[in-house]
């Protein structure tokens, strides 16, 4: 049984580890140029502080997850790991909500402040932004479980 515990939670942690890597990139390599009346203007994740944050966030994710596969089953320090599980938890959750709150005014812009939607002259920014925050999204998800089975684990060890 707790074989089978392990391998659950290694699946996990893999999984997680690619959905956040994913996110990372994904958000690192969008940008694009566009022109609108001959004004010439770039659009790129790191002139909004929300999306250099995700994109951070995702990536701090992705070592601590390759750091935890290698823990061995034995240590003491899982204990640990679930605390950092929970910070983890909370950090992705931070950042994918500013993150989609920045691109739904990006996509739909916001006509009482006065802010024009940019994804009709940057499409192929704004799908990257999307696929970067699904990937983000799913990795907030599994660490959700990973959170659940880390704090199971904790309580109940003669189970796993």
């Amino acid at each position: 049984m707790a074989k089978v515990g392990r391998l659950f939670g290694l699946v996990l942690r893999l999984l997680a580890l690619g959905a956040t890597m994913s996110a990372a990139i994904v958000m690192g390599t969008s940008h694009e140029r566009a022109s609108v009346f001959a004004i010439s203007f770039e659009a790129k994740y790191s002139d909004i502080p929300s999306f250099k944050y995700f994109m951070i966030a995702n990536a701090v994710v992705s070592v601590y997850s390759f750091l935890v596969i290698f823990l061995p089953a034995e240590t003491l320090l899982w204990r640990l790991v679930a605390a950092f599980d929970m910070v983890v938890t909370l950090l992705l959750t931070s950042s994918v909500s500013a993150a989609l709150a920045v691109a739904q005014v990006g996509k739909d812009g916001n006509v009482r402040a006065g802010w024009l939607p940019i994804c009709g002259q940057v499409p192929k920014y704004c799908n990257h932004v999307s696929g970067a925050l699904g990937a983000g999204f799913a990795g907030l998800i599994l660490y959700v479980m990973i959170l659940l089975h880390s704090v199971h684990t904790v309580l109940y060890p003669l189970l796993d």
